[in-house]
């Protein structure tokens, strides 16, 4: 209800300053324990136990600044990043827009980060605290061997990650998303796997998550799952921006960049479906894309998520949206006569 009202004048302010007050508020919020979340929605993905299923998405956090904080609001499980090996400005504002009359966002931020050192001075400094906190590595623009930089990043972030996530689908880095291509994911998660079980000796090892795009044809996911399967990701996060525009009212809908939010659900869904399919269950799927409220939440889960994401659904729904979701998400549950979000995965 609070945020209800002082949304008008937050959406005032340009939409990448007002981010920056977001970020600001939650770090003056103090590093809290994570909220409780009621036992029957805890899960085990990957090895992982967690306590809800309901994460906050990568590009929200990039820096590594306030996964706590957010840990707080009720999210299951934050995911920071992308963070890259240098630091790099992005692209050029004005970078981010708000599509209010469609509930949606492009970005075409371009992995803007303060880069390695930074962040994993943040992230080692609450290693010890609780909570899953995932580290989304990415690769600079610049770097002529962007294989090298996953692995640098997967060597330097994986003893301080619940989960470490490759992030191949931003389209805002030119190229990228064609490390989606078969030859070139299978060689590039070879040297993250490589890197990451080198740095983590015999210790314990955080499972890999790879994410994808929604713009993929079937031949793409076919072999995407293939790999996955393959090399034993933890899960396929499903999935990042989309670069396709449906039909949109704003007047920043032609803006270049990743389209997020509401247009995005019916696409994302459908890419889960088809991973599902692909993967027959093999792989945990995560999803992300569109999801707003309990009932996106509750679709994405029966068509074969373990986990749900969700980023720009709170630029409208407000910091509160976690224990929204987390609450619908247990009426749904007893509603249909599940006793664990396990129980309920791919039913649909």
């Amino acid at each position: 209800m609070l945020y209800s009202l002082i949304r008008p004048a937050l959406f005032r302010i340009e939409a990448e300053k007002a981010h920056g007050l977001a970020l600001t508020a939650l770090r003056l919020s103090g590093n809290r324990p994570p909220r409780d979340i009621d036992p029957a929605l805890a899960t085990t993905v990957a090895g992982m136990a967690f306590p809800g299923p309901v994460g906050m998405a990568a590009g929200f956090d990039k820096d590594g600044e306030v996964p706590d904080a957010l840990l707080g609001l009720g999210f299951g499980f934050a995911e920071v990043g992308s963070i890259t090996p240098l630091p790099q400005a992005g692209n050029p504002r004005p970078r981010l827009f708000r599509l209010v009359e469609d509930r949606a966002v492009i970005n075409r931020m371009g992995f803007n980060n303060g880069g390695a050192d930074a962040a994993h001075a943040r992230l080692q400094a609450r290693v010890a605290r609780l909570g899953v906190v995932g580290i989304n590595i990415g690769a600079n623009k610049d770097s002529a061997d962007r294989v090298a930089d996953y692995a640098v990043m997967a060597r330097r972030m994986a003893p301080l990650a619940g989960y470490l996530a490759v992030n191949i689908s931003s389209p805002n880095t030119p190229g990228l998303r064609a490390l989606q291509d078969e030859s070139a994911l299978t060689g590039l998660l070879d040297a993250v796997i490589e890197a990451r079980d080198a740095a983590c000796g015999e210790g314990r090892r955080p499972p890999v998550f790879l994410k994808v795009a929604p713009d993929l044809e079937t031949a793409d996911i076919d072999a995407i799952s293939r790999i996955a399967i393959d090399k034993r990701l933890g899960a396929l996060i499903v999935s990042n921006t989309t670069i396709s525009r449906p039909s949109l009212a704003s007047r920043y809908r032609d803006e270049t960049g990743g389209l997020s939010g509401a247009p995005l659900r019916d696409l994302a869904q459908q890419r889960l479906r088809d991973f599902r399919k692909a993967t027959g269950g093999a792989v945990p799927l995560v999803g992300v894309g569109g999801i707003a409220d309990a009932q996106d939440a509750w679709a994405r889960i029966r068509a074969g998520a373990s986990l749900v994401q969700l980023y720009s659904a709170m630029v409208y729904e407000g910091p509160g949206i976690a224990k929204a979701i987390n609450r619908g998400l247990l009426l749904r549950m007893r509603r249909d006569g599940f006793s664990s979000i396990a129980e309920a995965v791919g039913t649909a």
